[in-house]
C-alpha cells in the first residue's frame, strides 16, 4: 500500500476513535448515534441471524441489473455521440444539465409502465448510471491518439480490426472508469428508491429501522453497505489503476 493509503486509514482510524469517545462519553446524543463499536455488533448479528440475508440479495440483484443494463445501453450511446457530431451537439445541453433532474420523479411512470415490482427501481439505476457511462466512452474515443488511427490505415486493416486491436484497447482505461462510476450510481440510485419507493431491501430496512428507532439495527445495516460499496468501489479502482498504468507503459 502507498503512503496516501496509509495515511487514509489513519485518518479514519482516529476519525472512529474520537466518535467512539464521543459517544461513550455522551458528548452525543446516545439516541440519534451510536458507537461505533455498537455498529459493529449489530452489524455482525444481523449477518448472523440471517434475518436481512434476503433483502441484502434483492439490493444487490437490483444493482446489478441497473448497471448490466446501464453498460450496454451506456457504452452504445457513447458510441453513437462519437460517431455522430451533430447528435452530440444537439445532446449537450442535456447531457450537461442530466444529473440536475431528479430522476425519482418518473417512479409512477416507471410502475404504469413496468408494473409494481423491482423493475421501476431498476430503471431508475438505469437512468442514474447510463449517462456517466456514455460519457466516459465518449471521452475515451475522442482520447484515441490520431497516430493510432494512421497506424491501422497504413496496416490495411479493416474497421472491425481496428476497433478491437487499436480504438477499444486504446480507450479501455476511461471505458472502465465510466463502469466504476455506473457501478457507484447504479448503488446510489437502487438504494435511494428503496427507501421511500420500496417495500423491501436495503434502503427499505434501513428506513423501517430508523422509523421505529432501532438504531443497532439500522447503524449495523448502514455499517454492511459502507463496507460492500466500500470493497466494491476499491476492487474497481485498483483494476482501473492498473488498466492506466499498462496504457502508459505502453
Amino acid at each position: 500500500m502507498r503512503r496516501a493509503g496509509w495515511i487514509r486509514l489513519a485518518v479514519i482510524a482516529v476519525a472512529i476513535a474520537l466518535l467512539e469517545v464521543a459517544c461513550r462519553l455522551r458528548w452525543i446524543d446516545p439516541v440519534s448515534v451510536i458507537p461505533p463499536s455498537k455498529m459493529a455488533l449489530g452489524a455482525w448479528k444481523l449477518l448472523a441471524s440471517g434475518e436481512y440475508t434476503h433483502d441484502m440479495l434483492l439490493t444487490i440483484e437490483n444493482v446489478a441489473m441497473a448497471f448490466g443494463i446501464a453498460l450496454v445501453l451506456g457504452f452504445a450511446g457513447g458510441v453513437l455521440l462519437h460517431r455522430v457530431p451533430r447528435l452530440r451537439r444537439a445532446a449537450d445541453p442535456l447531457l450537461a444539465s442530466y444529473y440536475a433532474v431528479p430522476t425519482f420523479i418518473f417512479y409512477p411512470l416507471f410502475i404504469v409502465l413496468l408494473g409494481l415490482n423491482r423493475w421501476p427501481l431498476v430503471a431508475i439505476g438505469v437512468m442514474f448510471a447510463m449517462v456517466a457511462m456514455a460519457l466516459n466512452t465518449l471521452n475515451g474515443f475522442e482520447r484515441v491518439p490520431a497516430a493510432l488511427h494512421k497506424t491501422a490505415r497504413a496496416m490495411g486493416l479493416s474497421p472491425v480490426q481496428e476497433t478491437f486491436l487499436i480504438t477499444l484497447p486504446a480507450c479501455a482505461p476511461y471505458i472502465f472508469t465510466g463502469a466504476k462510476l455506473a457501478v457507484v450510481y447504479a448503488f446510489i440510485a437502487v438504494i435511494a428508491g428503496e427507501f421511500v419507493l420500496a417495500g423491501a431491501g436495503f434502503g427499505f430496512k434501513i428506513a423501517f429501522a430508523y422509523n421505529n428507532f432501532d438504531n443497532p439495527t439500522m447503524y449495523g445495516l448502514m455499517l454492511i453497505l459502507l463496507l460492500v460499496v466500500g470493497f466494491v468501489n476499491w476492487a474497481l479502482t485498483a483494476w482501473e489503476r492498473h488498466l492506466h498504468e499498462r496504457t502508459a507503459g505502453r
